[in-house]
């Protein structure tokens, strides 16, 4: 069984396509064929209803750190009532991670992201230390292609992508930030809460725009792009206004000091204080001035805030999947079809093997039948769907005598995998379905992996 650093587990087909290639692969009989969509069909109910099991599990935990919650509350979970329910639910999202074949991404890994520059030119500041859980996991690495402009030329660059990405952010709660004198109000998220997100075809320097609680800023190239123009601009400004700064200056200097001042320029006697009328407009054409170029550049200034921010939010917008509930149900039906196409995938392979295959054999098998096939390089996880294969008990009727308790897969002495012919195991997983309510479903998730 061969370790591939460079592939991933994830199986970039749907369900329905890889029963088609397992139908159209000439290895089963018309009978054997229908027989086996059958089987297909009723596994797929199976693990959709155990699934959901855990959907409901993972939502009643998540429930008191959901930030869009509409629903009132009839118990109020006490401290260590809210620590226990945190614990289960990081720990049943990670495992459902995991079995839909996603892949951690640690802090360390985000922070060296987020040195790399981004697309969007902003200058960036994340504080880790609000954050009293952070899970992130992705899946698909890829790398592409695109055009961007860099002041007045059009270059290619190459962008690592990731094809889909899962984040949990928990936030500390208020008294943190109330020990830092933050003005909560103004926050973009409910200290306390849990915050989810999913997304899709995101760019590894652009990790950082993701994250609620991001800071933006100018760079330095923007601060001079509209710093250095407004110092050329203020220049004859100032040249403008200086006699009308001089003018009053001397007058209060005049009634201040009682007597007109000998610097020429300042110009303010007796005679120009009485007569008001040249001081006000004095005033008036310096405020005037010196306004319409403050409020001109703050207009530039705000302008320029706006495009970062709309930047900011077509960036999230256009690959933004699900968030918080309805992430948690997106990543749970992802975990389904993964589980489901890896169980298939095994059993078909021992099925129409002309020999008994240990593990290491059938990790290999499968991973050069998706080669061949589709063209596709991936680093099969074998261990889930055996173990998964070989928990599915059940009942079937062999020459007229009720076989009880039998599993789908089972070891010889040498393990290697023995699998049950395809009618016993169709009526294993229907005696299964149709004892569903009856089973134990385990909500902890300790079983796989």
């Amino acid at each position: 069984m061969a370790v591939y650093n460079d592939r991933e587990a994830f199986i970039p087909y749907r369900r329905s396509d890889l029963i088609d290639l397992c139908i159209c692969d000439g290895q089963l009989s018309l009978d054997q064929q229908a027989t086996f969509r059958e089987f297909c069909a009723i596994l797929s109910a199976y693990y959709h209803f155990q699934f959901h099991s855990y959907l409901e599990t993972i939502k009643y935990n998540f429930d008191p750190f959901n930030p869009d919650a509409i629903t009132k509350v009839v118990h109020q979970p006490n401290p260590l009532e809210l620590q226990e329910m945190e614990a289960k639910l990081i720990v049943a999202v990670t495992e459902v991670l995991e079995r839909a074949n996603y892949i951690p991404l640690s802090q360390e890994s985000l922070q060296r992201a987020f040195k790399v520059k981004s697309l969007i030119d902003l200058k960036t500041d994340i504080d880790f230390n609000e954050f009293e859980q952070i899970i992130c996991y992705y899946r698909g690495d890829d790398t592409q292609t695109i055009k961007t402009k860099r002041w007045f030329w059009h270059k290619e660059i190459q962008l690592d992508i990731l094809k889909q990405i899962f984040i949990l952010l928990r936030f500390k709660d208020a008294t943190y930030f109330e020990r830092k004198e933050v003005d909560i109000s103004t926050l973009k998220f409910i200290p306390g809460k849990a915050y989810i997100y999913y997304y899709q075809n995101v760019p590894k320097p652009d990790l950082e725009f993701l994250f609620p609680n991001i800071k933006t800023s100018m760079t330095w190239k923007d601060r001079l792009l509209l710093g250095i123009p407004a110092i050329g601009a203020a220049i004859p400004l100032l040249l403008k206004v200086v006699p009308q700064i001089l003018l009053i200056i001397g007058v209060i200097a005049f009634l201040t000091l009682g007597q007109p001042l000998d610097i020429v320029a300042l110009r303010a006697d007796e005679e120009t204080v009485e007569d008001l009328v040249p001081l006000l407009l004095a005033i008036l054409s310096l405020l005037i001035t010196l306004g319409g170029f403050t409020f001109k550049q703050y207009t530039k200034y705000q302008s320029k805030k706006i495009k970062f921010q709309k930047d900011v939010t077509e960036t999230l917008f256009f690959r933004n999947i699900a968030s918080n509930t309805s992430a948690l149900s997106t990543l749970i039906d992802f975990a389904e079809e993964e589980e489901t196409k890896e169980i298939l995938l095994v059993y078909y392979h021992l099925l129409t093997s002309d020999r008994p295959l240990t593990p290491q054999e059938l990790d290999d098998h499968i991973e050069k039948w998706m080669d061949e096939k589709l063209g596709t390089h991936i680093d099969f996880d074998i261990q889930g769907p055996l173990n998964n294969l070989a928990q599915i008990r059940g009942n079937f009727m062999q020459a007229n005598h009720l076989v009880k308790d039998q599993p789908l897969l089972s070891f010889d002495d040498q393990h290697r995998c023995r699998l049950l012919p395809l009618n016993q195991a169709k009526q294993v997983i229907d005696y299964v379905w149709d004892n569903a309510f009856s089973f134990s479903i385990d909500n902890s998730l300790t079983k796989r992996k």
